[in-house]
């Protein structure tokens, strides 16, 4: 049964469900349950429904990228010279295989997609856009910006 997940189709339980596991994906069914008001066994049903339907993709640790060295951040935009599909398809196979791009996101507007890259320092970072990023299929030209300091980054 390969359903759309509906996003209609979640209840305030299923909400705070989604809410708490956000925050804190390592947290106990026991606690999880108590934290939004169910007991244990409905709470793990939920959360079962939840992963199947795909609403909930996984658990991960969230790593301190600063604490291991990787606490260079820059941003690149990208031009492609050709945006046919195919060549959208080579790029974000090719794109997805660079470790050092976090995220990837195909842009509407000036540029076709905007990387979030991040390395050990400005050097490392610059061997990445020349080596690997620049190299990627249809790559016509490359603007980055440097982060002087995150603020708000996913999982903190």
């Amino acid at each position: 049964m390969d359903r759309e997940p509906n996003i209609s189709q979640l209840d305030p339980f299923d909400r705070k469900i989604l809410a708490a596991l956000a925050e804190d994906g390592r947290m106990a069914v026991t606690e999880l349950a108590r934290k939004v008001g169910l007991s244990k066994t409905p709470c793990q049903v939920r959360m079962k429904r939840l992963v199947d339907e795909g609403y909930i993709l996984g658990f991960r640790a969230v790593l301190n990228l600063p604490k291991l060295g990787l606490d260079h951040i820059a941003f690149a935009e990208v031009k492609l010279s050709d945006t046919r599909e195919k060549a959208l398809d080579e790029f974000n196979r090719a794109a997805n295989k660079v470790r050092e791009i976090e995220e990837c996101h195909m842009i509407a507007g000036s540029f076709d997609y905007l990387l979030k890259v991040r390395t050990t320092d400005i050097h490392k970072y610059r061997q990445v856009l020349g080596e690997k990023i620049s190299s990627l299929p249809h790559v016509a030209s490359t603007s980055t910006y440097v982060v002087m300091q995150p603020v708000k980054e996913a999982g903190s």
